[in-house]
């Protein structure tokens, strides 16, 4: 897997669901749970983002029954999801100066 620049939104929050195998509307369902109904994600989004992790390696594809595609995270995509969450958490702790600006 090439380095990786930050990860979108949508990237960051279709791997968090991969975190357990599924199928597309499934993931939609995830995502808005995850993000507490702040992020609903349309199926063009989803799709087009599921077939740009498909290549960079970071899904892969481990089914199919019909149209119903399940999709889970590889070790590749587990790695890059945590590498973002400890970029965010860092971002998070970098940002506590407002709160003792405010002070």
């Amino acid at each position: 897997m090439a380095e990786q620049g930050p990860m979108t939104e949508a990237m960051y929050y279709i791997l968090l669901s991969l975190l357990r195998p599924g199928h597309g509307y499934g993931m939609m369902g995830r995502i808005k749970e995850l993000s507490g109904g702040r992020l609903e994600m349309g199926p063009g989004t989803l799709y087009g983002v599921l077939s740009r992790m498909s290549r960079e390696g970071l899904i892969v594809l481990t089914g199919e029954e019909g149209r119903r595609k399940t999709y889970a995270i590889t070790p590749a995509g587990r790695e890059a999801l945590l590498a973002e969450y400890g970029r965010l958490r860092r971002l998070v702790a970098d940002g506590a100066i407002l709160e003792e600006a405010e002070r």
